[in-house]
């Protein structure tokens, strides 16, 4: 079983904590997308990334500065976005982090494929950035069956807690062999099930932490989850798509 997360947005660098394992599997890669972002200029470089220039700079100081060989940061403890917060790795027991550096991988603009202590550091490149690499128009066409193909040679389970952006460099890709399993979080407005993006990023991060604290490695078991007031609906749920619904069916 693999569980796949999208990455955030917001990263910081954390030498002391832990220590590396790895470098990261799709380094050449890396390595020439990190090489076609520093040949763009601080006005393209703002448009791809699609933010203030305040971050662009941040950004550009740290392209300039960027070495994806040295002074690295395990990508669990890089990140720093809701979903991490809420999964707290560094209040995770030793036999707790060996279950997500075995079952854990976090998609990556940049990186593809990353195991938890996989070693990163800080950048800024989301998946659907429009990066023209070659003849490949953008990140998805970059990426083909590359990260697809590293999973399937993994495991025969896929556990989707990724968002759409994310999931999607992933599960066509897939050998129809490899059971693609997608948890989905709602919650009822009237007669419509809504999945808010903030509830989402909680109960993705606190369900990774679950899975690792009861070391979970049978799908069916999945469907005991019950954290932030979220239970399985199995009425809503298929084999391949488990529902959980805020405050009950």
């Amino acid at each position: 079983m693999r569980i796949i997360i999208s990455p955030a947005k917001k990263m910081n660098d954390d030498l002391d904590s832990f220590s590396i394992d790895k470098l990261p599997q799709f380094l050449k890669e890396a390595e020439e997308l990190k090489a076609a972002l520093c040949k763009m200029s601080f006005e393209e470089l703002r448009k791809l990334w699609r933010c203030n220039d305040a971050i662009a700079a941040l950004n550009v100081e740290r392209l300039r500065g960027m070495d994806l060989r040295r002074r690295l940061t395990p990508a669990i403890l890089a990140y720093e976005g809701i979903q991490y917060q809420y999964m707290a790795p560094r209040v995770l027991e030793t036999e707790q982090l060996g279950y997500l550096q075995e079952h854990l991988r976090i998609l990556s603009g940049l990186y593809g494929l990353l195991r938890p202590f996989d070693g990163v550091t800080p950048y800024r490149l989301e998946m659907q950035a429009r990066l023209p690499m070659g003849e490949c128009k953008d990140l998805y066409q970059f990426w083909g069956g590359k990260l697809g193909d590293a999973l399937a040679a993994e495991a025969g389970l896929v556990v989707n807690l990724a968002s759409k952006e994310y999931s999607r460099t992933v599960e066509p890709h897939l050998p129809s062999k490899i059971r693609f399993l997608t948890c989905t979080f709602g919650e009822w407005n009237g007669e419509k099930l809504l999945e808010k993006g903030t509830m989402c990023k909680m109960a993705r991060g606190r369900m990774v932490r679950w899975l690792a604290e009861n070391n979970i490695t049978d799908p069916e078991d999945i469907r005991y989850f019950a954290d932030l007031n979220y239970q399985f609906a199995p009425a809503h749920s298929t084999e391949n798509n488990y529902v959980f619904i805020q405050g009950g069916t």
